[in-house]
């Protein structure tokens, strides 16, 4: 007899011998033990696992002529050394019928199938047809072959291997009990190259064996066919071949992960020039661009799942020295970070399929790498936004004496006249304020009032507010619709929504604008909304007619309605309510840009800005960018 190759060779023949299927031999073993055999079977799995290696073993067990409880066989398992056994073995058993539906998939074959089940079998207990890639059997041979599945004749048994088990139809499918088979375990696979090794007197290295076992990705088929490449190309010594790991690389073609580490390391750090440099090293050695990004690719799921797991994880399936490695290269990235990477290599990989140029795709690719280390977390865009309205960089001004804060200088009133809505209508007519909302933005007035004539432009308020908190990072939302008494100011207020609005009487007096300020940025300060409390602060308040008027400076209208959300027009509407000052108010953003609300570099005394701006980092940075610092986020509490 020839050679046979290590696949064949090492073909398991006991249930015992098959690895990595443990729940799927302990079943079969159990039903033979118990003598509840079924009439149909579907084993589906990876390629290379054991599914038509356990439907041969079921059906020697089935058919074997030793009986259960002797010497020979104690245990459910086939004897291995009957004629029925050996015939099974060798594929010349006239009982069991092994049929490659690849080529044998038409409605013509399983109907001659079909009728030459009706016969009893010509030696053994059963007749057993064991079908091979059954999913590609069309859905009309499918169709013809239900009733004979569904009410078998008492002597036939259907095994059917399968790697595509969707591609059955579901009235086949609940017919036959239904296995599905796990990939083979890298420890697994691991343990049998060694036998093998052992077997055929072969020295290899424990490296190289990792490597087999790596590139057999959950089949035990593959992994023993590239040893038999690998032990045909290997140098002999001593009469004896000798397993390297370099000499398995080459032949694979495969580029030591040592090589993904270094360019992993250099996207961390930003060398666009350097990484470039080592794959044009990579290109120019023979390893084609697509090679590279799939090697890539599981180098970086590997380092993903050492970033969640640790190194000792069970979501790794490699040797100890590449655990170690994936664990370094997880050390350098955040998870986010390893995700994203993962998703453009995965992107990338999937161009180089049908892409003309893919030395250019691969570049881009890694290069995108890069520069995906300079996006912002959102959580920190979101912290610098409020940040530069005075919330994150901030902090508490000293106290007085007396208890009162001292805050920054309020922002002087715009001097121009407000501007009416129409130019046709009379002066009478004009309303005092100018289109906009407390919400999402301005809009168009709905109708004017008669009015008094108009009044003079209140002038602004005390130069001085109440102490203000540093606020904290919040989604906020735009004004939804109060509710009960105060039904009239629910909606956003705009121009036309107050201009329908009765004037309140009560309200005719001016009050203590001072006091009035004070205790709105207070409450809103104690009850947790500082930005909306730090922005009012700086404002310009005044009255104009029964309503109230505050002017923000420097502040969109977007942000302006994010940050005097619902729950806040809420507690200014009470504070209002509590002083006995009009209850009908309008947020608005100020003209020209107004003063800044934080300083760009001075920085408040004690306060977390004046810390970093004293840093000598920092201070040296300074000189060698001829860089000013504008914010100082405080991320020390997350």
């Amino acid at each position: 007899m020839g050679y046979q190759v290590l696949a064949r060779k090492y073909r398991p023949q006991r249930f015992a011998d098959v690895a990595g299927q443990d729940h799927v031999t302990r079943t079969l073993l159990n039903a033979l033990a118990q003598n509840r055999i079924a009439h149909g079977y579907i084993f589906s799995g990876h390629r290379g696992i054991g599914k038509t290696t356990i439907a041969r073993i079921l059906a020697q067990a089935l058919n074997c002529r030793t009986e259960v409880g002797t010497p020979k066989r104690s245990t459910p398992e086939p004897c291995g050394e009957c004629d029925s056994c050996i015939e099974v073995r060798q594929g010349s058993s006239i009982d069991v019928i092994e049929i490659d539906a690849a080529t044998n998939r038409g409605i013509d074959e399983i109907r001659e199938l079909r009728d030459a089940a009706r016969y009893s079998p010509a030696r053994d207990k059963y007749k057993i047809y064991i079908l091979d890639e059954a999913h590609q059997i069309t859905e009309a041979a499918f169709n013809a072959l239900l009733k004979t599945l569904e009410e078998p004749p008492a002597h036939v048994i259907f095994m059917m291997a399968t790697t595509e088990p969707e591609n059955f139809p579901q009235t086949i499918r609940s017919r036959c009990q239904h296995f599905s088979f796990h990939a083979v375990r890298f420890d697994d696979i691991l343990a049998q190259l060694k036998m093998v090794a052992a077997q055929e007197n072969v020295e290899a290295e424990d490296a190289a064996l990792a490597l087999l076992a790596e590139a057999g990705d959950g089949s035990m088929r593959d992994a023993l066919s590239i040893m038999d490449q690998a032990i045909a190309s290997a140098p002999v010594e001593k009469g004896r071949p000798l397993l390297a790991a370099a000499q398995i690389r080459e032949l694979m073609g495969s580029v030591p992960n040592i090589v993904f580490e270094r360019l992993l390391e250099a996207v961390a750090a930003g060398e666009s020039a350097a990484l470039m440099e080592q794959v044009n090293e990579l290109l120019n050695a023979g390893h084609s661009a697509q090679s590279l990004a799939r090697q890539l690719v599981r180098y970086l799921r590997n380092t993903l799942m050492a970033k969640l797991g640790g190194e000792q994880t069970e979501l790794l399936q490699i040797s100890a020295d590449e655990r170690a490695r994936a664990a370094r290269t997880a050390l350098l990235f955040s998870e986010e970070d390893l995700t994203r990477n993962l998703q453009i290599i995965l992107r990338t990989f999937d161009d180089l399929n049908y892409r003309q140029e893919q030395r250019f795709h691969l570049e881009l690719g890694l290069l995108k790498l890069v520069h995906a280390q300079r996006l912002l977390p959102l959580e920190e865009l979101l912290s610098g936004i409020v940040g530069a309205v005075g919330g994150r960089t901030a902090s508490p001004a000293p106290r007085s004496a007396s208890g009162a804060a001292s805050l920054p200088r309020a922002v002087q009133a715009p001097s121009t006249p407000p501007r009416s809505t129409s130019s046709a209508a009379p002066a009478a007519a004009r309303s005092p304020f100018r289109s906009a909302s407390v919400g999402a933005g301005a809009s168009p007035m709905l109708q004017q009032p008669p009015a008094a004539p108009e009044a003079p432009r209140p002038a602004p308020l005390m130069e001085s507010t109440p102490e203000i908190s540093p606020p904290s990072a919040r989604s906020v939302t735009p004004f939804p619709a109060a509710s009960s008494a105060q039904s009239r100011f629910a909606e956003p207020l705009t121009e036309g929504a107050l201009a329908k609005a009765p004037a309140d009487s009560s309200h005719a007096t001016s009050p203590d604008m001072d006091g009035l300020r004070q205790a709105v940025v207070q409450a809103l300060a104690s009850s947790g909304h500082a930005t909306a409390s730090q922005l009012l602060s700086t404002g310009v308040w005044m009255l104009e007619g029964s309503s109230l008027r505050i002017e923000v400076p420097g502040m969109g209208k977007k942000m302006l309605a994010l940050t005097v959300n619902a729950a806040a027009e809420r507690i200014i509407r009470q504070e209002l309510q509590k002083l006995g000052a009009p209850s009908r108010f309008m947020v608005l953003p100020g003209e020209g840009n107004g003063a800044p609300l934080i300083p760009s570099t001075a920085a408040l005394a004690g306060s977390i800005q004046e810390v970093a701006l004293a840093n000598p980092m920092v201070q040296r940075a300074k000189e060698i960018f001829a860089a000013e610092v504008r914010s100082v986020v405080d991320l020390r509490g997350k």
